[in-house]
């Protein structure tokens, strides 16, 4: 689950609540089934403004975190989900397949690397080596396109890759 607004509703919650850190982890204790509940720290680290803060935690400290805080408040978090939402752009360049070249068109939504690793919350030297691996195996890595000296990548393509792969290692 991710955060919503970098934890600002939660931490406005927090504070209308009367709660601090430690009270909401005392608090997320008792509301637990099992009675482990939250540690101090990794509620400090979900709900802070820092460096250290986390935009990222799992379902279920987020279900402890929201029951904790009083539902009706308003949603705190959302899925993370890996989807592209569709451009809603009137100004889509239409690029169409060149019959000299034979080539196919570029799609509408390009990344850089530094972009890619952050949609996959991979780092950059992940994605480096995976595209060496492609190429010792003579492959190219899907979604990867050279224009000119530099790197872009087709997020759809990549992803499509990435589960073709795990089908492979799986099966």
């Amino acid at each position: 689950m991710r955060r919503l607004d970098q934890g600002a509703p939660l931490r406005a919650a927090i504070r209308a609540a009367g709660l601090d850190i430690p009270h909401l982890a005392a608090r997320t204790k008792e509301l637990d089934p099992t009675g482990k509940g939250l540690s101090p720290a990794y509620v400090g680290f979900i709900v802070g403004a820092g460096k250290t803060a986390r935009e990222e935690c799992s379902k279920r400290a987020a279900d402890l975190i929201t029951r904790a805080l009083d539902p009706e408040v308003g949603p705190f978090f959302e899925d993370v989900v890996f989807t592209l939402d569709e451009s809603t752009s009137t100004r889509r360049s239409k690029t169409a397949v060149s019959v000299k070249s034979g080539l196919a068109p570029l799609p509408e939504q390009l990344l850089d690397q530094r972009e890619l690793s952050t949609f996959l919350r991979k780092s950059m030297s992940w994605i480096d080596g995976q595209i060496r691996e492609a190429r010792e195996a003579g492959r190219t890595w899907p979604g990867l396109h050279y224009v000119g000296r530099s790197r872009r990548f087709d997020p759809r393509a990549v992803l499509a890759g990435m589960r073709e792969e795990r089908a492979q290692i799986s099966a």
